[in-house]
């Protein structure tokens, strides 16, 4: 009796069949379900947008800001007891505003189109509570205006130096004023001279692991301040290197930084927390 010779495993994607997969793959919206098996990244030990939740549910007014495709703020809301009766949201990308709104309306959120660098279109003392999860620069003074006496900001940003090895790695060693960009200190210091008191400010810095050339792609794609401008084409020689780099040593390597900002308008009483 002879048992059949196993078929030998299917030839690994070449550069191009990865290049080509994550240029076709859609970049709106903040979902990163895409990198599942091909990309990780540690998550912070606070748990944001279940936090979030927590806050949502205490809050008598809410506001989501740069919401992205709005998909942070919805688990956020079904994770929560209750909606706030007035819960809004703003993003700037048009792209994104339609995937929000589709995403939110249903849930009552409306989503208002404003760029980021805008005023806020609301009413001075809006709110109770201002979320914002990885804003691109956050406005502070408009940040203190929209909220109530009382209110609060609760909200995820980037840190410094955010995967650098990868943004030097296309871009070379940066100035260490671009590294120290994003420092919690610093954000601090200007929400503090905006009028807003710190109640917590915690920071994290986490593992991110890119297992294919084709993450990397879709990434740089996706989060397009990491490498401004960039393309595949500009980019060739650096990105066919690295494609082999992980193929003989393994995943690329980075470390995203995070901080978490719990910050509060002095007067009235507190809510939103």
């Amino acid at each position: 009796m002879a048992f059949p010779t196993p078929a030998p495993p299917p030839p690994p994607p070449t550069f191009e069949e990865l290049v080509d997969e994550a240029v076709a793959a859609p970049t709106e919206g903040w979902d990163f379900s895409w990198f599942e098996g091909r990309a990780t990244e540690a998550r912070p030990s606070w748990g944001y947008a279940v936090s979030a939740a927590g806050r949502l549910e205490s809050a008598h007014s809410a506001l989501d800001v740069q919401t992205g495709g709005g998909e942070v703020l919805d688990f956020a809301l079904s994770r929560a007891g209750r909606r706030p009766p007035l819960t809004a949201a703003t993003e700037g990308w048009p792209p994104n505003v339609a995937k929000a709104t589709a995403l939110l309306r249903p849930r009552g959120v409306a989503v208002v189109a404003a760029a980021e660098d805008d005023p806020l279109p609301f009413a001075d003392g809006t709110f109770d509570l201002v979320l914002s999860r990885h804003p691109v620069r956050p406005r502070w003074d408009e940040i203190a205006r929209v909220l109530s006496p009382g209110g609060t900001y609760f909200a995820q940003h980037v840190g410094p130096a955010s995967a650098f090895e990868l943004v030097e790695y296309f871009l070379g060693p940066q100035p260490q004023e671009v590294r120290d960009g994003r420092r919690p200190d610093r954000e601090r210091a200007a929400a503090e001279a905006a009028g807003l008191e710190i109640a917590g400010l915690r920071a994290e810095r986490l593992r991110m692991e890119f297992h294919d050339i084709g993450a990397v792609v879709h990434f740089l794609r996706k989060v397009v301040w990491m490498v401004p401008g960039f393309t595949v084409e500009a980019y060739e020689l650096r990105l066919r290197a690295l494609h082999e780099r992980i193929r003989a040593d393994g995943p690329f390597v980075a470390h995203s930084t995070r901080h978490l900002f719990d910050a509060r308008k002095p007067g009235g009483p507190a809510s939103g927390g």
